[in-house]
């Protein structure tokens, strides 16, 4: 199985941690020195349902008195729930000329590796869903060597193809991410319908962080002569002269990153881009890191 993870990223993980700001007031939780509310003994609070709640944790006395759901809420240590989320539509398979052979979806399994080490370290569960168009595919949040091995083999098996799940096949996800887990979405976020899933995600009070996976070509377009364009889930093509397009799409582009940039951030999604040929644990230090340095 190959390593996911070079020698020198895994050393540099070791100065970040996951943390989630909703489930923790700001701060981590899990194994991290950190308070969350949950399922404990010593009563705190009550609060209304929301979906991904545990039954057991309704007050069905509350609910006989006032007729509607509450959950009973208490101090305790709880480990993080994090859900990493893998898009795999044939956008993602794309690679370029700066690195032979490294595409989207490498960097999205390499990313993914990286977050089960965070997690693995901090004895946090965690999850991964795989979104394709001919569906979900889906593993509970875990904990442990079995869990990470169980993903690191899905991910050497996984493939990009097709497009983005329509809404409809989106429902385990709802069924499934409980409110206040942490969800990591790594994708290109060129599909609306998956900037729409996460913002919705977001609003619902799932803690979500996205990833955006670009080539450098993408980033420098360093086309010369005349070149064929084609988009890899729609067949859509376009032809034209590298150097006449370069300042357009160039202008064009940056002015497309820093308006997703704003919507995530008026979702109060955090975001970090990544650019095939930087080091694989930069989006990480960015999402991560300044979370540590504001938490000291």
């Amino acid at each position: 199985m190959v390593d996911l993870i070079p020698p020198e990223v895994r050393s540099r993980l070791r100065g970040l941690r996951l943390s989630s700001r909703r489930a923790a007031g700001q701060s981590g939780i899990g194994a991290h020195a950190s308070r969350s509310r949950g399922s404990g003994l010593e009563f705190a609070q009550y609060r209304a349902y929301e979906p991904g709640d545990e039954l057991r944790q309704i007050d069905w006395k509350l609910y006989a008195r006032s007729d509607r759901f509450f959950v009973r809420e208490a101090e305790r240590e709880s480990p993080l729930a994090l859900w990493i989320v893998i898009d795999a539509s044939a956008s993602m398979a794309q690679a370029d000329g700066a690195r032979d052979g490294w595409s989207r979806l490498d960097a999205a399994k390499s990313l993914a590796a990286c977050l089960a080490e965070l997690a693995l370290r901090e004895g946090d569960r965690f999850g991964w869903i795989v979104l394709r168009d001919d569906g979900v595919r889906l593993a509970v949040p875990g904990n442990g060597l079995r869990q990470r091995d169980r993903l690191l083999v899905e991910l050497s098996a996984l493939t990009a193809g097709g497009g983005f799940p329509e809404p409809e096949k989106l429902a385990p996800l709802w069924e499934r991410i409980g409110a206040r887990d942490l969800v990591v979405v790594l994708s290109d976020l060129f599909d609306d319908t998956c900037v729409a899933l996460i913002e919705r995600l977001s609003a619902a009070r799932r803690e979500v962080l996205a990833v955006q996976l670009l080539t450098v070509e993408e980033r420098d377009f360093p086309f010369a002569g005349g070149h064929r364009f084609v988009d890899p889930e729609t067949g859509v093509e376009l032809l034209g002269d590298g150097p006449a397009m370069r300042a357009d799409f160039v202008a064009r582009f940056a002015a497309a990153r820093a308006a997703l940039a704003a919507r995530l951030a008026a979702s109060g999604i955090g975001f970090a881009a990544h650019v095939l040929d930087e080091a694989i644990d930069a989006p990480l230090r960015i999402l991560f890191g300044a979370r540590e340095a504001a938490a000291r």
